[in-house]
């Protein structure tokens, strides 16, 4: 295995636990939080498909993709709060969308030689994530730091373990 084959082995794992994890949610139940002052599994969803587009773009310029107008906003820091569902998409809507990116992303990541993956990354996540390489990781793995929160909203739902 190299590191190609790792970072898409990580994508994928970390794709089909985030995806595992809401098949069964409705619309309504995406809406619930895993606890007070957390936020819930809608807004985490638009927030992890604006934070890898974000992520994308500042490594690999114009890679990611478009999304539609005002889904960053409406997903941003300042909109935890929001518990109006008609603020936020379908489950649909957010997996349509988490594909795409995880798609552009891995195209992305194809072109990458290892000695481009060993680059400075840029200077704002440098302490964290030194390298073109690590910020690959990072969008690998950022679902699964929120996916931990998704089994708390399925106990809560009485939801069955699913992994």
């Amino acid at each position: 295995m190299n590191t190609q084959d790792a970072l898409r082995e990580t994508f994928a794992t970390s794709s089909a636990v985030l995806t595992t994890y809401i098949q069964d949610l409705s619309d309504a139940e995406l809406l619930h939080r895993p606890g007070p002052g957390c936020n819930h599994v809608a807004w985490q969803l638009g927030h992890l498909i604006s934070a890898e587009c974000f992520l994308l773009d500042s490594i690999c310029p114009g890679a990611a993709i478009k999304l539609p107008e005002g889904f960053a906003e409406r997903h941003s820091k300042e909109t935890t709060a929001v518990e109006d569902p008609t603020k936020f998409d379908s489950k649909e809507q957010y997996l349509a969308l988490f594909k795409q990116v995880r798609e552009a992303s891995l195209s992305a990541l194809a072109k990458l030689s290892d000695a481009e993956l060993d680059k400075p990354s840029p200077e704002r996540f440098a302490q964290m994530f030194p390298t073109v390489g690590s910020m690959f990781i990072l969008l690998a793995t950022h679902p699964l730091m929120h996916a931990g929160q998704f089994v708390p909203v399925r106990r809560a739902l009485g939801k069955p373990v699913v992994i």
